[in-house]
């Protein structure tokens, strides 16, 4: 290995006043690793969100999480787990979400489909296509609905040289008796892996190739 320093003072390590760090990584993006299945619904006189939406969130186990949405991926490496019971109050939730509302005596409905790519040639499994449902369909017409959500997705670009097997619907459906009324289902990401791109010891790079 040949590395290049423009001074001494460089080779010794002294020009530190110029770096805020010692040491540093670049990653890529991250990959959501394990996840777990939920649901709730909830019913209140008052609102949705403070109430319905609340009460569904905590029947559904996750109130206390502060849950940012993502769209429809699932990656190859995703293992489904059980729901986990210890968090931290106020700790951030990623999750696929299908959020359904309705008024009293009117029907909420959501659910989610998963299905998983299996490829042609070599039967490794390389993702998961998801699709969210929410409106007053009954949950057999919801059932319905998702199952042509995915074959309309698997039909445009995977089907070539995919299969898609191991698809799991989940649905919850609520009439409410008070004012307002919210169905909920989720799969929710608990933990993450971040490739390495790039180690970098004060201020001088080391790649991959190079450890």
């Amino acid at each position: 290995m040949i590395d290049f320093y423009n001074s001494l003072e460089e080779l010794r390590g002294k020009s530190l006043k110029d770096k805020p760090f010692l040491f540093s990584i670049t990653v890529g993006n991250r990959i959501p690793k394990n996840y777990f299945w939920t649901s709730g619904t909830g019913e209140s006189d008052i609102t949705i969100h403070a109430g319905s939406y609340h009460l569904a969130l905590k029947e559904a186990g996750i109130e206390c999480f502060n849950i940012m949405s993502y769209s429809s991926i699932m990656p190859g490496m995703a293992k489904e787990i059980e729901k986990p019971v210890v968090y931290t109050h106020g700790a951030v939730l990623e999750a696929i979400t299908a959020t359904a509302d309705a008024k009293k005596g009117e029907r909420a409905t959501a659910g989610i489909i998963v299905g998983w790519l299996y490829n042609k040639k070599t039967d490794m499994r390389y993702g998961g296509l998801v699709c969210e449902y929410h409106g007053p369909f009954l949950e057999e017409e919801a059932k319905s609905s998702l199952g042509m959500s995915l074959e309309e997705l698997y039909s445009n670009g995977f089907e070539e040289d995919y299969e898609l097997r191991d698809i799991k619907v989940f649905i919850r459906s609520i009439i409410p008796k008070k004012n307002f009324g919210t169905a909920l289902v989720a799969i929710g990401f608990t933990d993450y892996v971040f490739p390495v791109n790039e180690v970098s010891e004060n201020g001088f790079i080391k790649r991959e190739s190079e450890t």
